[in-house]
Formats: C-alpha cells, sequence, structure tokens
C-alpha cells in the first residue's frame, strides 16, 4: 500500500500568514446548537464561515498571480496540480540565496521540484518572516530552462523580498510553472521516487489559493 504524506499547515483562526496582510478568520456560520431550531430532534449541523486572504497557510500560485491575462486557478489542468512526478532539493541551513548550482545535479524535467530548506520549523512565529531563505533569477532561469513543472519551497516565500521586484515569481510563471509556497514535513520525504499533489478549489479570477499538499509513496 502506499503512504501519505501531509506537507500542508493547518489554516485555523488568527493565522497570519504574511505580515500585512489580515489574518484568517474561521469561525461558525451556524453552530450545532443553533441548528437544532430547523432540524428534527437530535438532528444538528455546523455551516462554517472562512474570510482570508488567497495567500494563506500552503498555498498554489496560478500564472494570473502574476499576469493579468494568464491562467487562475479555476483555469489549472488537474494534470499540472496533482500527482506529479517530484523531487527534493535540500538546502544547508546556512544558505540564504539558492542559486542554480543547487539544481545541477539533480534531474528536474517534467517535476515537481520541492526546495527543503527546513524554514518551516520557524511557522507562526517571528522569526518566519525575517531572513528567510530563496531562490534567485539563476535558479529560476535553470528551473526553466530544464524543464521543471512546479516548484515548492517550505519557505516565507520563493522570493528575496527586499526589494520590490520578484524576479522568480516573474520567470516561473511566466513559464507556466507553478509554485507551492509555504510547505512543511519535507523531511519526511526521500530525494526521489514519489508524487506530489497540490490541489486547490476551483475559483474563478483567482491568483493564489490554499491546498491541502500532499506527497505519495509507494
Amino acid at each position: 500500500m502506499s503512504k501519505l504524506i501531509d506537507l500542508s499547515h493547518t489554516i485555523e483562526d488568527g493565522l497570519m500568514t504574511y505580515k500585512g496582510f489580515p489574518a484568517a478568520i474561521v469561525c461558525d456560520y451556524l453552530t450545532h446548537e443553533e441548528s437544532k431550531a430547523h432540524y428534527g430532534e437530535g438532528t444538528s449541523f455546523q455551516i462554517g464561515k472562512i474570510e482570508m486572504v488567497g495567500n494563506s497557510g500552503t498555498y498554489l500560485d496560478s500564472p494570473y498571480h502574476r499576469y493579468a491575462d494568464r491562467k487562475d486557478i479555476s483555469e489549472l489542468p488537474l494534470e499540472s496540480v496533482a500527482s506529479l512526478d517530484g523531487v527534493k532539493v535540500s538546502i544547508p541551513e546556512s544558505v540564504l540565496t539558492i542559486d542554480e548550482s543547487h539544481f545541477k545535479n539533480v534531474d528536474v524535467k517534467d517535476k515537481a521540484v520541492l526546495v527543503h530548506t527546513n524554514w518551516s520549523r520557524h511557522w507562526n512565529t517571528d522569526p518566519y518572516y525575517e531572513n528567510h531563505p530563496h531562490l534567485n533569477a539563476s535558479a529560476a532561469e535553470y528551473l526553466k530552462q530544464q524543464g521543471a513543472k512546479l516548484v515548492g519551497i517550505d519557505s516565507y516565500n520563493i522570493d528575496d523580498i527586499q526589494g520590490k521586484s520578484r524576479p522568480v515569481h516573474s520567470i516561473l510563471l511566466g513559464a507556466d510553472i507553478l509554485i507551492v509556497e509555504h510547505i512543511c514535513n519535507l523531511a519526511a520525504l526521500p530525494t526521489s521516487g514519489f508524487s506530489f499533489s497540490s490541489v486547490p478549489v476551483k475559483v474563478k479570477a483567482c491568483g493564489t489559493f490554499p491546498v491541502r499538499a500532499f506527497a505519495q509513496l509507494p
């Protein structure tokens, strides 16, 4: 039997994924107790209400996130987000800027490339938002040239956010290479021999949306 490994953070009330963005609101629209007035004896239901930005928890970036005339979340074919052959690239914790040299000896063609930095250990704490590991433009260009299908990272952002440009997003999404940010639990994966899925809800006119990212091992 195959083994499934969860690679997603939990979204809960009050979660703030990005500083400056509003925290998620997760609450009841209708509680079990309130619903009893609408149903027969012994029958109750809970209906939840959620308010959050698309960049919450572990999420996927579609090309529309960067380019207004490109595919949004609803237009992504399932083959681009489900059961992709995966490869994990582990980065030393001393490395802040991840360049193309870290991918040189890795077969990334038609793969979901998951970048393991171990930054997820800081999740939901102040250090998570500062001086995070990230790719640079040369790494993005290399992954594009080598034919990667998707690139994921267990860090705050796949780009360096110190400046105002976002070359990694621009290069990858411009080539229809999807991005998954804020992954976790990558230490549980081997370097290869697994599939990766990160399927979002089919939402129109939305560039990013949370996913339940997971790997499947044979």
